[in-house]
């Protein structure tokens, strides 16, 4: 059976719930589904997806426009992020149209009747994680199964990398990227990292990609310090993590962090968060060094432990590469197809 599958992604800008949207439109295209992705009229999705074949857009600026602009027969909606969940439940009330969500947030849903309703009605609820798929389940609206996200197989070119690191000459060069929210990404630790080893191991240097709202009060905050770059945010962030000897990414919540797979995918160790969705894919002593959330000692320890420890740093990096297989939009595409036809 191929069926007709119906995506809505109602977000205004781009992040990993899009980029995981985009992944997996582009993957099961090589299914040779028809398929139909609802988004806003200046979703950066359109540009990101507007190649691929046998794919059509439909405008919808919020949760109530859209749903009389296709007359195919859809077999199966699939929604991405919250607005989205709202227009399948519509649909489904107007056609009858089947749904499944997937939630990537460890946030918990807001306890009203209409989200009430929006989870009730969906054919599947899907997990990124195990720590969403138990919280899910404990609400007992919708059947739970777990897809995790997967990795984009970020390009990169070998010439630029090394460029990159030539502007670092004998430093062990320390990554970070994601957006720039410190509640959401703890950007602060790594700040109080930086401090507390500035003058301890002085070749130390951290690079940190990414833009958002907290972006100049943190580089306000850091204005001091002699081993922190901030670089905004970049198309090609491959090229940099080829570069890099360590990446950190002590998140206060994540509810899986997608990032860690791209960064594994370049044999970099990672030190994170042992938080949400994390554990899933860093595991301790064996793919990455986990540490406690919120703290900037046990963040600036584990830097040097890895620092100090070459073998161990590429112990990790092997070990976590070869783990990826769980993790390809291949194997999700699969996952996502198997599901569908499995409700129909």
């Amino acid at each position: 059976m191929t069926p007709t599958i119906m995506h809505v992604n109602l977000a205004k800008g781009f992040r990993g719930g899009e980029r995981q949207t985009e992944l997996l439109i582009k993957e099961l295209a090589k299914h040779d589904l028809k398929q139909y992705l609802v988004c806003r009229d200046n979703s950066p999705l359109r540009e990101h997806l507007k190649a691929v074949s046998n794919l059509e857009f439909i405008t919808a600026n919020h949760q109530l426009m859209g749903h009389f602009a296709v007359h195919q027969k859809i077999d199966m909606i699939h929604a991405h992020e919250a607005k989205a969940v709202h227009w399948a439940w519509i649909e489904n009330r107007l056609r009858g149209t089947p749904y499944i969500l997937t939630r990537r947030v460890p946030q918990q849903i807001k306890q009203n009747l209409f989200n009430k309703l929006c989870y009730k009605y969906a054919s599947q609820a899907v997990a990124i994680s195990s720590p969403i798929a138990s919280y899910l389940s404990g609400l007992q609206l919708a059947p739970v199964t777990t897809i995790p996200s997967a990795l984009a197989h970020l390009p990169h070119n070998p010439d630029i990398s090394k460029e990159i690191k030539k502007q670092y000459p004998d430093k062990f060069l320390i990554g970070h990227a994601g957006a720039l929210v410190d509640k959401h990404k703890g950007q602060r630790e790594i700040i109080k990292a930086a401090t507390l080893l500035e003058n301890k191991v002085p070749n130390i240097h951290f690079i940190m990609l990414g833009d958002g709202p907290d972006a100049e009060q943190l580089k306000d905050e850091s204005k001091t310090l002699t081993n922190m770059e901030w670089l905004g945010f970049k198309q090609n962030p491959g090229d940099y993590f080829a570069a890099l000897d360590l990446f950190v990414f002590p998140s206060r919540n994540e509810g899986l962090g997608s990032t860690l797979l791209d960064v594994m995918d370049f044999m970099v160790p990672i030190i994170a968060s042992d938080v949400d969705g994390i554990p899933d894919i860093v595991k301790h002593e064996q793919t990455g060094l986990l540490i406690p959330v919120n703290n900037a000692d046990a963040l600036a320890k584990a830097i040097l432990r890895l620092f100090n420890d070459k073998p161990l740093r590429e112990q990790l990096a092997t070990t976590a590469k070869e783990k990826l297989d769980n993790f390809t939009p291949a194997t999700m595409a699969k996952r996502y197809l198997a599901l569908y036809r499995s409700l129909l």
